[in-house]
């Protein structure tokens, strides 16, 4: 398949990439947006969104993706299905290979393809995939208000996560698989002295049980000991908090990337090392990684794109 020029490419969907087309379309610089491996991105697992504004009642994280991709389209961006494979941004125009086989030529490139939540590899996490299982305290909790639930972890993460759901549900178990937590000192005192957190040292969580949703966990206690013993909580909540792995092996060549694989941008601004590259949402969130926080950087990701496109037209009109 032959080459395609393009002004602005936006790689990904989601908040981010479906925010970047909204602005990057009213610009008038022809976004065109490949959706990537999942669109609508993980919103799209989560069942309910109460905390994005606009949404007063409430609505599950596929309409509004839906909503956004349709406001996308309605100011012009060209939404296609595919999977950047392969890219290079050693000089403009920035080559991006999808599915292996099309190359497309951008003038500047948005990176909207988020992170992936790291699960345990149980078939259950799939059938209780919004059903008790979730990756995301934050976007969820409020639904396990007076329930007890369980946290999956032994990292900050994992005890940031505990103490915010201490604050909603009447019990958090905080399953660790050492005998000790990974977290910073100051982590470990407030999970250790906060009333509402069990912590299950030397645990691994081995299954999920429940008719209608998650009931219970099945754990092991000193797996492969002479102790060992298996049993059965009861919860009404599962979240993993053991890291999310940013989708950006494929820009690693050519960008900044943090030990864990986020996309480094220059502080306050989606703005690359590399001129006309951007990067919003996930990729380059390792702090908040909201829907509302990936929404605001795509925003910028497109002004900011604009920004560079108009210069670039600016000094070549000036040669």
């Amino acid at each position: 398949m032959g080459n395609e020029k393009v002004k602005c490419l936006i790689i990904g969907s989601g908040p981010a990439g479906y925010t970047a087309a909204i602005y990057a379309g009213r610009a008038n610089i022809s976004p065109v947006l490949y959706e990537g491996i999942q669109p609508g991105g993980q919103l799209t697992t989560t069942t309910d969104i109460e905390n994005f504004p606009g949404y007063p009642s409430g609505t599950s994280g596929t309409m509004m993706m839906e909503d956004f991709r349709e406001q996308a389209e309605r100011f012009g961006a060209d939404i296609r299905f595919g999977i950047a494979t392969a890219t290079d941004l050693s000089a403009p125009p920035y080559k991006i290979t999808i599915d292996g086989e099309k190359t497309i030529e951008a003038e500047s490139v948005i990176i909207a393809t988020g992170a992936a939540a790291k699960y345990l590899g149980l078939p259950d996490e799939d059938t209780y995939a919004g059903m008790g299982v979730s990756a995301c305290a934050t976007c969820d909790g409020f639904f396990y208000r007076k329930k007890v639930v369980a946290v999956v972890g032994g990292g900050d993460t994992a005890c940031e996560e505990a103490i915010y759901l201490a604050g909603l549900a009447s019990k958090v178990y905080l399953i660790v698989r050492k005998p000790y937590l990974r977290a910073s000192k100051i982590m470990q005192a407030r999970v250790h002295h906060h009333e509402n957190i069990e912590i299950l040292f030397e645990h691994n969580a081995i299954g999920l049980f429940g008719e209608h949703g998650v009931e219970g966990v099945h754990l092991v206690k000193r797996a492969g000991e002479p102790d060992e013993e298996k049993y059965d909580l009861a919860i009404d909540g599962f979240f993993l908090a053991i890291g999310h792995k940013p989708n950006s092996d494929i820009f690693k060549p050519y960008l900044d990337t943090d030990e864990v694989g986020y996309i480094i941008t220059e502080p306050g601004t989606p703005c690359t090392k590399v001129p006309g590259v951007f990067a919003a949402g996930d990729v380059a969130d390792s702090n908040y990684r909201q829907a509302i926080t990936a929404a605001a950087s795509g925003c910028m990701a497109a002004i900011e794109a604009e920004r560079y496109l108009s210069e670039c037209e600016y000094r070549l009109k000036s040669k």
